[in-house]
This record gives structure tokens, C-alpha cells and sequence, in this order.
């Protein structure tokens, strides 16, 4: 391994390079990230999953580096051109991008301007001038070189020109000179395209802005590359061309008086327009779009991660119910362990042109027929899915708790992908009998039972909790969705016994054909009762075993410890434990491990902590340290809101403005990043993660845009906030020496707490 990509990366994270080379090495022997991560934490020294897989990546990203030094420096050696100096300043860069900019001038060009007067022999007389000539004609030394194919002194000079404009353009420590200046001055400039027809200006606010680059938000980058795409906008960087075309002149003249002097000025402006500069606008451009399209996979993978890891619903009867107008709306009986006991339909909503009398009726026949399935089936809890004719559907279920009295909650259900799931083959073999458009409501009953078992099922990016998906690379959406699927469900764990063939396939050291005979075994042999039976499967050896046994559970078994998460090669270890501290039996939550009876039993700290965990609490679900999810017994419609407004709501999404938040109306509220803290906030996922139970304040309600916006903070400390910022901006707030003596200019800017709140309300309706 390359000693110094190791120290290099053991400085990144800030970890020992012992930690590093040990991860590598179980790596390269075939361990997973998960297993690795849980198992190996005393070789690793407590590295999790995320780190685990910077070090894979980095590790790989360094090789390529080297091996691109490598034949980069062979290349320019063969050309006889490689000094110390190139030599050095290649194996000093740290990306790929630094490679190709210092062997940028040695690249072999066939079809540049440059190239074809190199070829008509004109590189002498741009050497010439490049010497910085004191004295001479011009027009005689480039007589010089006029031949059949050059015909006069001034096509000449403009060969000449070509190959200084290129070396201009070439020069790598200028390029990222010039690129630092323009990403700290120039602007991003946005225009609406001539011709172009944005139907709903969704680009409206780009249609001519102008804005420092380097505070274009990301969310912003990816909108701009949107409406570019969608041939709505025209996208270009401004900056001082001149300044940098004076700077790149001052670099050849070095100094010095020359004869040459409008010939070198006319070389460089024209490498730097028709060259430098458009790449290293496409250049930045394209690392801005890469940089936002990796926060947004980022984000994306963030959301999925706190989506898929919310707590279950554990031992619950759930009637999965699939909102819908025309075609009804669906029901699903879902038991305790997500098995279906029937499928129905009902027609609550009539056409609008109905009259009311029948539409009292329809709704009234749709409450029986539900209600009477709750009462039959003991019913405790009702999935309610989020998109179509959801919140009549809500309605509809308030209205039937109330009027029933019923002993019922409901939970609203992001049903992202149920039509996917349904679509799919293994929901067709699940479900032969049913209906495809009937088999969503089992998807959204089982995503309240146990999100994590049946969000695996579906692509991770029908999901829909990120922002632009569609416009990242997909096989990198992909790549990461996956490793966070793999993350989640190994951090939770499976029962062995009940998992499906989805939640198997993602258990470290299993693939889709070992998690298909892991089925096979169940439906031949009956329940595992051990698990050393695993070793009896087929496409199971003692590798794959040792990496997926520990986070494989069986309750009610042979052996106790196969409930834990102890994995089966410490079982020795954990007997041992158990004996010296006298515990007789797993699920004592209060037990004991005191030190000098632990200290001689040959057990790292890591293990032996995650040992006493699991002896405390065998059963123990990594989710249940989250909020799970906010059940509810009415419903509110978004005339029942004024500002001030205090709710409690669901976070359904985060992306880079802000949260959006169910709180019970029928569409969620947005809370932007000003309005979540009295500090700054940096980006959203520092404050909430989708899924968490949040208190929010209604800011203001546009019930014609549909539009509801909301605060984490309350209107008086928003207002305080507003002024505190306003008069910080007009210069008379001064942090540490607020207590002095005001002019009377200042005194007249100051906003006082009273009148902030006073507008405030006056903006949102509502008097103070």
C-alpha cells in the first residue's frame, strides 16, 4: 500500500494511520463497510460506515492520481522535455484537474490554430518575439518566413500569434491563477433566453440576475442548470477581462521594453478571449454543477437515511388506505407482522356536479364499510397515503373517528413509489390475486407497520425526498442511495426467520441469490432455530457466514445470544462476561459489569461494550432512539390557520432552503433556513432531519397560492431577529459595544422591538 496516500488520509480525518491500514487491509481481504464498521471496531479503532467508505474511495481517487502522474511524466519524458522543475510540480498536485492543466502545453495537438503554424514552421519567429527583441523590424524578421504555404509578413505574425495565444492558455500557473481571481470576483449572470417560453415561471427570478459567485448557493446552481438545459436561460460568468488580459501580457513581457510589444498584447488578449477564459468558465461551471450535485446526492442520501431508520410501529393491526377520486380509494388490513388480511375498496367522493345529498350518502356508505373493518379487525392505527385526494381522505377519517367514536389513530403515509412496488414483480407473486392499482394500500399500511422493511423494496429514488434528483448523475444517485440501504438495514438488522428477500439481499456478505436460499431453506426446513444452520446454505460458506451472521437475529431459539447483536465469534467471550459479573440470564437492564471483574478477560473495550449493550437489551432496536411518527384524531384546513399559530407537524423533506413540514392541511408548510434559529444557519439538516416531530409557528397563509409558511422560532423572537439583522445592516447595532452613546442619525435608524412586531403582524394579517 502507498504509505504516503495513507498519511495523507489519516491527516484528512484526523485519525491514526494505523486505523487507516487496517481498514484497507480488511477491505482488501473481502470485508463489507457494515461488517467492518461493527466488528472490527478494535482494528479499526471505532471507525463508522461513513468513514470506512471515504477511505475506500480516497484510497482508490489517490491511485488513479498516482497512476496518471505516472504516465504523464513518462509521456513528457519521451518528448524529451521533462525537467526537475515539471517533475516535481506534478507529483506535488493533489487532483487529477492540476495534472491536466500542467500537461495541458505538452499534449500532442493535431487541429489547433497553433499546431498548423507550428507546422508551417513558424515556431522560430514566436520564439523570437517571445525573446522580447530590444530592437529589429518586425516585418523583416517575419519576411523571413514566408514559403508556399505562408504567403505574407502579416499571415506570419499571425501564425505567430496563434502559438503565443496558445502558450498564454497553456500556461497551467496562470490558469489557476486567473480561475482564483474570477471565482472570488466574477459573477454568475442569468438571462432569459430570447424566444424561450416558461410557461409557470418557474425561472422568473433568473430571468435577469446578476450575483457573486461565490455566494450562489448551491440549490441556486442547480435551478440555473435547469433552466439552461430546458433552453429557458442563458447562463454566463462577468468578471474584468481586461485586468486579466494585462496581467497575462505583463507575464511575457516580464518587465522589459520591447519592439514586440502590440504583437505579444494582441497574442495574449486573443489566448485569453478565445481560449483561457471560455475554459475556465466551462471549467468552474462544471465543478459548481459537480460541487451542487454532490450536496444535493448528499442531501438526498441524508434524507433517505432518516427516513428509512424510523422507528416501527411494533405490534399493530394497520389498515392501509390508498386516497383516491374516481377510482376509489383503496383499504389494506395489515396484522402485527405485515402480513395482509384483506383488501377492499370504497367510493366516498362524488363528482362535484352531484348533489349533496349524494354526496352525504357516498360518504356516509364509505365511513360504514371502514369502520366496520376497523371493528372487525381490531384496527388501531390507519395509513393514510399523501397523494391524490389525501386530505378529503383525512377529512373523511376525522370525521368517522369522531362521529363512530372510535379508539383509532391515523398517520399520514408518504405513498412515493407504492405504484412502482405494486408494479413490481415480487408484488405480483406476493399478491397474484390482487389487483395492481389495490396492492399500494398494502405498500403504505407496511410503511407505517416497519418503514425500513418496505422502503427497500422500491428504487431508493422514487422515494422523492431530495431535490433536482433528475438532474444528477444517476449511477452516482445510485451508488450512494445503495450505500446508504446497506447502511440502514445492517444497522438495524434482520430477523432471520421473517426478513424478506429485499431486506436479505442488503445484509452484509448476502447477494440476491444467498438471500433467495435463505427463503428456500425457511419454505423446505421450517424456522431456523440456530444460527450455525446458516452454514447448512446453500451459496452460504464460512466467509459469507462470518459476515452476515451477526446481523442476523433469531428469537425463540436454541442459543439466546442469536437474539443479540453479538456476533456468534464472540459468544465465548460474552459467556465469560457473563459468568464474572453472575448474570444468569440476557434482558437485565440495570446489570453490572464493574471493571476489575472484566479487566482479565482478554476483551477490547469496543467489544466488550458492544456486549454489555447487548446483554442489557437483546432485543434493542437501533431505531427506537428516533421519533417515530405523529398520529393524529382530526384535521385542520388551511382557513382554520392564523399567524401566530402554534402546530406540531412531521418533517417530510429537507433540501437547501429550507424544511417542508406536514402539519395536518392539505399541503406542507415550508420553514426557510432564516426562520429556524436566531443564529445562522448554514443549511437546514443542521436543525431537523425528515421524519422528526417538530413545533412550528405560522408565519402566513396564502390561501390562493396555496402557500403556508412557517417558523421555528415564535413571531415575537422572529421579529426581534428581523430587527436585530435590519439595524446590524444600516450599521447602528455594533455586537460588543452596544451600550454607547447614539447621534441622533443613528437613534433615528435604530428599529425598535415594538415596531418589528407591529409590521410584522401588519404583513401577515393579523394586529398586534
Amino acid at each position: 500500500m502507498n504509505e504516503e496516500i495513507i498519511k495523507a488520509i489519516a491527516a484528512e480525518l484526523k485519525i491514526s494511520e494505523a486505523s487507516v491500514n487496517a481498514t484497507l487491509s480488511l477491505l482488501e481481504e473481502g470485508g463489507t463497510v457494515p461488517f467492518i464498521a461493527r466488528y472490527r471496531k478494535e482494528q479499526t479503532g471505532g471507525l463508522d460506515e461513513e468513514q470506512i467508505l471515504y477511505i475506500q474511495k480516497q484510497y482508490d481517487y489517490q491511485i488513479k492520481l498516482a497512476d496518471r502522474k505516472e504516465a504523464v511524466l513518462k509521456s513528457i519524458a519521451e518528448q524529451d522535455k521533462l525537467t526537475d522543475e515539471i517533475k516535481a510540480e506534478i507529483e506535488a498536485c493533489t487532483k487529477l484537474s492540476q495534472v491536466e492543466d500542467l500537461y495541458r502545453p505538452y499534449v500532442q495537438k493535431k487541429k489547433t490554430r497553433a499546431a498548423t503554424a507550428i507546422k508551417k514552421g513558424l515556431q522560430p519567429l514566436a520564439d523570437w518575439l517571445l525573446s522580447l527583441p530590444q530592437e529589429g523590424d518586425l516585418e523583416e524578421e517575419a519576411s523571413k518566413y514566408i514559403t508556399e504555404e505562408v504567403k505574407s509578413t502579416k499571415e506570419a505574425l499571425q501564425g505567430a500569434r496563434d502559438i503565443i495565444a496558445e502558450v498564454v492558455s497553456d500556461d497551467a500557473k496562470q490558469r489557476w491563477s486567473f480561475k482564483e481571481y474570477i471565482e472570488k470576483t466574477g459573477s454568475l449572470t442569468t438571462k432569459l433566453k430570447k424566444d424561450a417560453v416558461d410557461e409557470k415561471n418557474v425561472f422568473e427570478m433568473y430571468y435577469d440576475r446578476s450575483e457573486l459567485l461565490s455566494n450562489v448557493k448551491d440549490h441556486r446552481i442547480m435551478a440555473i442548470d435547469r433552466g439552461e438545459k430546458k433552453k429557458i436561460l442563458t447562463v454566463s460568468i462577468t468578471f474584468d477581462e481586461e485586468h486579466l488580459e494585462d496581467r497575462a501580457l505583463e507575464k511575457l513581457l516580464k518587465g522589459q521594453k520591447t519592439v514586440a510589444e502590440d504583437q505579444l498584447r494582441e497574442a495574449a488578449k486573443d489566448g485569453c478571449e478565445r481560449m483561457l477564459f471560455p475554459s475556465i468558465e466551462r471549467e468552474i461551471r462544471s465543478e459548481r454543477s459537480q460541487k451542487a450535485e454532490a450536496g444535493s446526492i448528499e442531501l438526498f442520501s441524508m434524507n433517505l437515511e432518516k427516513l428509512l431508520l424510523q422507528p416501527p410501529l411494533k405490534g399493530r393491526t394497520v389498515l392501509g388506505f390508498d386516497p383516491g377520486f374516481a377510482n376509489g380509494c383503496k383499504l389494506a388490513v395489515i396484522d402485527e407482522t405485515g402480513k395482509m388480511l384483506t383488501v377492499d375498496k370504497v367510493f366516498p367522493f362524488a363528482r362535484d356536479n352531484a348533489s349533496q345529498e349524494k354526496k352525504d350518502s357516498m360518504a356516509a356508505t364509505a365511513m360504514d364499510k371502514v369502520a366496520n373493518l376497523i371493528r372487525k379487525y381490531e384496527v388501531q392505527i390507519i395509513a393514510i397515503g399523501n397523494g391524490t385526494a389525501s386530505r378529503e381522505s383525512e377529512k373523511l377519517i376525522a370525521d368517522m373517528i369522531r362521529e363512530k367514536e372510535l379508539e383509532v389513530e391515523y398517520a399520514i403515509v408518504s405513498e412515493a413509489g407504492a405504484s412502482v412496488w405494486s408494479a413490481q414483480e415480487e408484488a405480483k407473486k406476493e399478491f397474484p390475486d390482487v389487483p395492481i392499482e389495490e396492492r399500494s394500500a398494502v405498500s403504505i399500511g407496511r410503511r407505517l407497520l416497519d418503514p425500513l422493511a418496505e422502503l427497500i423494496k422500491i428504487d431508493p429514488k422514487s422515494i422523492g425526498v431530495g431535490q433536482y434528483q433528475h438532474d444528477v448523475s444517476q449511477s452516482e444517485l445510485s451508488n450512494r442511495l445503495d450505500e446508504v440501504v446497506m447502511k440502514c438495514v445492517n444497522r438495524t438488522g434482520a430477523d432471520l426467520n421473517t426478513a424478506s428477500l429485499d431486506l436479505l439481499t442488503h445484509i452484509s456478505g448476502l447477494n440476491k441469490a444467498s438471500a433467495q436460499e435463505i427463503i428456500n431453506y425457511r419454505n423446505l426446513n421450517g424456522r431456523f432455530t440456530n444460527r450455525q444452520q446458516l452454514l447448512k446454505v446453500k451459496k452460504i460458506g464460512p466467509k459469507a457466514y462470518t459476515l452476515c451472521a451477526g446481523f442476523l437475529r433469531i428469537t425463540d431459539g436454541d442459543e439466546p445470544l442469536d437474539q443479540t447483536s453479538i456476533h456468534p465469534e464472540s459468544y465465548d467471550k460474552a459467556r465469560k462476561l457473563m459468568e464474572a459479573c453472575g448474570i444468569e440470564k440476557l434482558g437485565q437492564p440495570d446489570a453490572q459489569f464493574p471493571e476489575e471483574k472484566t479487566k482479565d478477560l482478554g476483551i477490547d473495550p469496543y467489544t466488550l461494550k458492544d456486549i454489555e449493550d447487548a446483554i442489557r437489551q437483546p432485543l434493542r432496536d437501533y431505531r427506537d432512539q428516533f421519533e417515530g411518527a405523529l398520529l393524529r384524531k382530526d384535521i385542520m384546513d388551511i382557513s382554520d390557520l392564523h399567524a401566530g399559530d402554534q402546530l406540531t407537524g412531521t418533517v417530510r423533506n429537507v433540501v437547501d432552503f429550507g424544511a417542508f413540514v406536514d402539519i395536518g392541511v392539505d399541503r406542507d408548510g415550508l420553514v426557510h433556513t432564516t426562520r429556524m434559529s436566531m443564529s445562522r444557519v448554514n443549511h437546514p439538516s443542521e436543525v431537523v432531519s425528515v421524519g422528526d416531530i417538530v413545533q412550528v409557528y405560522v408565519v402566513s397563509v396564502d390561501e390562493a397560492r396555496n402557500r403556508i409558511d412557517l417558523s421555528f422560532l415564535p413571531l415575537e423572537k422572529l421579529a426581534q431577529k428581523e430587527a436585530d439583522e435590519k439595524a446590524r445592516r444600516s450599521g447602528s447595532h455594533k455586537g460588543k459595544n452596544k451600550n454607547r452613546k447614539k447621534s441622533e442619525p443613528e437613534v433615528k435608524k435604530e428599529i425598535s422591538m415594538d415596531d418589528a412586531m407591529a409590521r410584522l403582524m401588519q404583513r401577515f394579517g393579523r394586529s398586534k
